[in-house]
């Protein structure tokens, strides 16, 4: 009986393990393959580093490189402490319809990445709603480019994905706060913690685990943004938008296809990945980092 279930037991895990190997290793070891290789669309031949030497050199792909850092630099610092702040708020028990704003919040998360991208495209054009706000509240005197500048274009991209995702990280947080003790809390205010002490003593090293792993979610996602560039300033103006993502979109499908060029870049990404979620780890004084 014991064969028997040891034997039923690696069939299951062989079969996950043969799934996951086919659907997830099989194509990144194509894709490395692939990234040794060059030329027009299936037509390939194996050219060594040249691909990684193109790489290096390439203006467009340091392009999107700085404007994917710049997201990321700015983007998941604001979101990760927007979401703890309103999961604060939101765990007060005193609060009441909680279940409306706690909802309102996560909606966003929801939505379809393209209708809301092409939602934020209106409303941010130059005789969009929010021009026509601030200029009616007297903060602005001319309508703001928010889209074929290339400023106020990084500005809006953030906001669109900062706009999105915060509820994610939200309900993560909310989740772990709601498993903490109360009396916890009581005898810090028993001891003459104000509210800020519990936040910062308390309520961030209970949360530390949850905001290490929406750190690295959140960097692995703006790593690979592509929906809301593509759909509201389409990379530009210029290239002062463009992302990495988008960059291997073009590369494979916009201008002559490159697949081998392509997926060197996509390997960029994973290099990228890996280095920052390595000082995320440090920075959090992981051991297992």
């Amino acid at each position: 009986m014991r064969t028997k279930s040891t034997i039923i037991g690696w069939v299951f895990i062989g079969f996950s393990v043969f799934l996951i190997g086919l659907f997830y290793f099989y194509p990144m070891a194509q894709a490395l393959l692939l990234s040794f290789q060059s030329g027009t669309g299936t037509n390939l031949q194996y050219v060594g580093l040249d691909n990684y030497k193109r790489l290096l050199g390439d203006p467009t792909f340091h392009a999107s490189v700085r404007n994917t850092v710049i997201y990321l630099l700015i983007q998941v610092p604001v979101m990760i402490i927007l979401a703890l702040l309103f999961s604060v708020l939101l765990n007060d028990k005193k609060l009441k319809f909680k279940g409306f704003y706690r909802t309102a919040i996560f909606l966003p998360c929801v939505t379809s990445l393209v209708a809301y991208s092409v939602v934020f495209k209106y409303l941010f054009g130059s005789d969009g709603l929010i021009n026509m706000m601030l200029i009616n509240l007297s903060i602005i005197s001319q309508p703001i480019q928010w889209i074929t500048d290339p400023f106020w274009a990084k500005i809006t991209i953030i906001i669109a994905i900062t706009w999105r995702w915060t509820g994610y990280n939200m309900i993560f947080y909310l989740s772990a706060l709601q498993n903490v003790d109360n009396s916890i809390y009581e005898a810090a205010r028993i001891d003459g913690a104000n509210a800020f002490q519990q936040f910062f003593k308390i309520t961030v090293p209970m949360l530390k685990p949850i905001i290490l792993f929406t750190s690295i979610t959140s960097t692995i996602g703006t790593l690979q943004l592509f929906d809301e560039v593509m759909n509201i300033t389409g990379g530009g103006p210029g290239n002062a938008t463009l992302t990495i993502s988008q960059y291997i979109y073009n590369i494979s499908f916009k201008y002559t296809p490159d697949f081998g060029y392509a997926a060197t870049v996509s390997y960029a990404i994973v290099v990228m990945i890996v280095f920052f979620s390595i000082i995320q780890f440090k920075v959090a004084g992981d051991k297992n980092g």
